[in-house]
């Protein structure tokens, strides 16, 4: 099984981190889909990350396809619950946390247009969306030690994807003033070892190409 993605998208970094909480081997191999020489086009016709490429050779893409087909192969550590109630609840806070990711990317890269192209609005209007995602996020999560209650799931995953790209690219907005249980649940999510091994990084590491 293979991987297709970089160190910077935090879709690709979802998907790494099921991939180690589910303890599958694998090989992540570094391809930059806005490089002009990217072989992602070829795996996946959209040109995005990551892409996950089975051992027939076939692919599948989008973040929440690959991952919810890992929980599927391994009984180890399941992420999404059997009930359906219960899975809507996980998938719900998938969606919830990757469109808050959709506006943040949107942000970056309206900010690097030159000067004359860039859009304020739209800036403007992406990050209400993160102000009103986290207001829920938090809402949701009250005072429970995970995102769904007393379980670490893939809602937590997909959670603290969001909040590290916001401190990754986002720095300057200081979300932990008005979401301290959110800041909190970061916190923890940092001291595991998916989150800490796949932290976002502009520089590639020695391994990249082999990691399991």
């Amino acid at each position: 099984m293979k991987l297709l993605g970089s160190l910077t998208s935090p879709f690709v970094r979802k998907a790494r981190i099921v991939l180690a909480e589910k303890k599958i081997e694998y090989t992540f191999e570094l391809d930059n889909p806005w490089d002009e020489k990217s072989r992602v086009p070829d795996a996946n016709p959209l040109g995005k990350v990551p892409v996950l490429v089975l051992e027939d050779d076939s692919t599948l893409f989008d973040s929440r396809v690959i991952v919810e087909f890992l929980d599927s192969v391994s009984p180890i550590s399941r992420l999404i619950p059997a009930n359906n109630r219960e899975k809507i609840e996980v998938k719900r806070w998938e969606a919830l946390a990757d469109g808050v990711l959709d506006a943040a990317v949107m942000v970056v890269l309206e900010r690097r247009r030159p000067a004359k192209q860039k859009s304020e609005p739209t800036i403007v209007r992406q990050m209400e969306k993160i102000d009103r995602g986290l207001a829920v996020m938090s809402r949701d999560l009250g005072d429970k030690p995970w995102c769904t209650g007393n379980a670490f799931t893939l809602a937590d995953i997909a959670c603290g994807v969001a909040l590290g790209y916001l401190d990754f690219r986002l720095g300057a907005y200081d979300w932990r003033v008005l979401h301290a249980n959110l800041a909190k649940l970061a916190a923890k999510l940092a001291e595991r070892a998916s989150f800490a091994d796949t932290a976002p990084r502009e520089t590639q590491p020695a391994d990249a190409k082999t990691q399991k």
